[in-house]
């Protein structure tokens, strides 16, 4: 599902039609460009954490199969989202609103994310034995970052909306980051 989600960004990309002033058509394609980069590097940060996540949940049961569901329709929604933003900035007009349906989409997305991290390590059975409680909780705390920081893009989005794309796009680096909680079980997992 991301990667079919990641590539389907790119159909929102349609070449300009005047091939006479090429470089001018090109150059006012930015806003396809700006939401297929910034939504390709967040849906690979989902992506890339999800599968941390599921290094270390090691079990699902209905719960963890009806939130993932959830999360991937979350998901497949993307593209769309990625759409109306760039349509948004294109026309120069509804920019605030586009901002915040894009962090919104984003938004319910990571808290599916966080509920399904967090109904696996309340279910211990689910999780590799040897991710503590602690670390779990650690990771976890890593992970509301996201509902929390498309919360705060989406709020300053509607007033500032390039302030707002700014916030999301710092959630990349953020996200793209190592989560030392769960480095020495990985670690270990690597050396068998």
């Amino acid at each position: 599902m991301f990667a079919i989600s990641i590539t389907l960004l790119v159909l929102e990309i349609h070449p300009p039609e005047d091939t006479s002033n090429l470089g001018r058509g090109l150059v006012e394609l930015w806003p396809s460009f700006l939401a297929y980069v910034l939504s390709f590097f967040l849906i690979a940060s989902i992506w890339t954490n999800h599968h941390v996540m599921f290094d270390q949940v090691v079990a699902a049961d209905r719960g963890v199969l009806l939130l993932n569901t959830v999360l991937l329709m979350t998901v497949a929604f993307l593209p769309f989202a990625a759409s109306v933003l760039a349509a948004a900035f294109r026309n120069g007009s509804g920019e605030p609103l586009a901002v915040l349906f894009f962090g919104g989409s984003f938004g319910l997305g990571a808290i599916f994310f966080n509920a399904l991290w967090w109904y696996a390590l309340r279910a211990p059975r689910l999780l590799n034995p040897r991710v503590s409680a602690h670390a779990g909780r650690l990771v976890g705390r890593r992970f509301l970052a996201g509902p929390v920081l498309t919360l705060l893009g989406a709020a300053v989005g509607t007033v500032a909306p390039a302030a707002g794309l700014v916030i999301y796009a710092l959630m990349i680096p953020v996200f793209w980051l190592p989560l030392p909680a769960l480095e020495p079980v990985l670690l270990d997992d690597e050396d068998r």
